[in-house]
């Protein structure tokens, strides 16, 4: 089982993966861990990535998910803001779920704010809503609940 944890940064995939991988004893992944050193330079620099960047780093990732797969599953926390990005992400899977964490800018960028050592700008954040094509599918979970319960309403809804 591939489980993907997405939506727009700083709304908790991390955090919630983390959580989710312990509960169900898979792996955990973070896509931000795959992106290569110029994709890193320019985020930093508070410049939003685009397709082209992404290429080569969703290529990677879904290499992956599929290895993870033959290895008895996995969970990753990515962005997958687009549509496009998720059919790379779900090529080659068997057994894939997505969970899509929602919650209003005003929400995010409050804990972003919060956050010390992060790259994510407050330019770079309304791009990702601005980019952001919400999925018909999968699992949606708002992050106006704590941690513990996001991970309860996902687990059920497995």
């Amino acid at each position: 089982m591939i489980i993907q944890v997405i939506g727009v940064s700083g709304c908790g995939k991390t955090t919630i993966a983390k959580k989710l991988s312990v509960d169900l004893g898979l792996p955990f992944y973070d896509a931000d861990d795959f992106h290569p050193q110029a994709n890193i330079d320019k985020m930093r620099s508070g410049k939003p990535l685009n397709d082209q960047d992404r290429e080569s780093w969703l290529e990677t990732l879904s290499k992956n998910l599929v290895e993870w797969e033959k290895q008895g599953g996995a969970i990753l926390a990515c962005s997958a803001l687009k549509e496009k990005y998720r059919k790379i992400l779900a090529k080659g899977l068997n057994n894939c779920y997505w969970v899509f964490l929602s919650g209003s800018y005003d929400l995010i960028f409050d804990r972003m704010r919060k956050r010390k050592d992060h790259y994510m700008s407050e330019e770079m954040l309304r791009s990702q809503f601005e980019a952001l094509e919400v999925p018909e599918y999968g699992i949606h979970v708002d992050i106006d609940k704590t941690p513990e319960e996001i991970v309860e309403i996902i687990k059920s809804s497995l």
